[in-house]
């Protein structure tokens, strides 16, 4: 974490009524912030943090998550059943 001491404003912002904010252009364009990005909103110490969402890529998030108890192959061949003679 930056000492409070060493932070320096990079834009004010006004929250609307509905209450959202504009980042300012300065700090989109250097932090690379597009429309539809996500961000993060959390509190340290009394201010206000957002920092860029980690998008977690969906397969990865699911990836080992089934427990079959045999080998993929097998799994594989017990969904399928025996291939049909060609």
């Amino acid at each position: 974490m930056i000492p409070t001491d060493q932070i320096q404003a990079a834009g004010v912002s006004t929250v609307s009524e509905k209450g959202q904010i504009t980042v300012p252009k300065r700090l989109r364009e250097r932090l690379g912030i597009r429309a539809g990005d996500r961000l993060e909103f959390s509190e340290e110490r009394g201010r206000l943090v957002i920092s860029k969402a980690v998008e977690r890529d969906p397969v990865q998030a699911v990836y080992g998550v089934l427990r079959l108890g045999q080998s993929t192959d097998d799994a594989m061949r017990a969904l399928r059943g025996v291939p049909d003679a060609v």
